[in-house]
């Protein structure tokens, strides 16, 4: 059993329904945090999106299980992440859950850089290369954001 102090926890935690994914999402945004549904609302809003404080509130109860795209792509622009991880039996729940613990390891100071393996002659396809770029642009904080990664050699 892990204990959340050994850093080696490597099984994602079951996230199937929405209301699952929301909730982690919750939890890792905004640790230690109560957030109201009307601060999740007006954060979508100044991010460019449209949610009610009520709607997200029921999503978190589970009442909500099948919303629109509109929906998830709110949910997406609140929490900073692909809207596709809110679907159904999505493809990218592994993938944000892997840069949530790369981020929690980058802060513990555990991972201190990145090498790309195993990318062909082409490189990274557009949306890998950008999910990483802001992972790094987030684990900076107050570092210099605005200059692009340097490096790309592979191993």
């Amino acid at each position: 059993m892990d204990d959340g102090n050994s850093g080696e926890r490597t099984a994602a935690p079951e996230l199937r329904t929405l209301q699952q994914k929301v909730a982690y999402m919750v939890e890792k945004t905004f640790p230690g945090q109560k957030v109201s549904g009307r601060a999740f609302a007006e954060l979508v809003r100044e991010r460019g999106g449209a949610l009610s404080h009520s709607y997200f509130s029921n999503i978190l109860a589970g009442k909500v299980t099948h919303p629109s795209e509109d929906i998830l792509k709110a949910l997406g622009l609140g929490f900073g992440v692909d809207w596709r991880f809110f679907k159904e039996e999505s493809e990218v729940v592994d993938d944000v859950v892997a840069g949530l613990q790369f981020l929690a390891k980058r802060r513990t100071g555990e991972i201190s850089g990145l090498a790309g393996r195993g990318v062909d002659d082409a490189g990274l396809p557009a949306e890998l290369l950008e999910f990483a770029l802001s992972l790094l642009k987030e684990a900076q904080g107050d570092g210099p954001s605005d200059r692009p990664a340097e490096g790309g050699g592979s191993r």
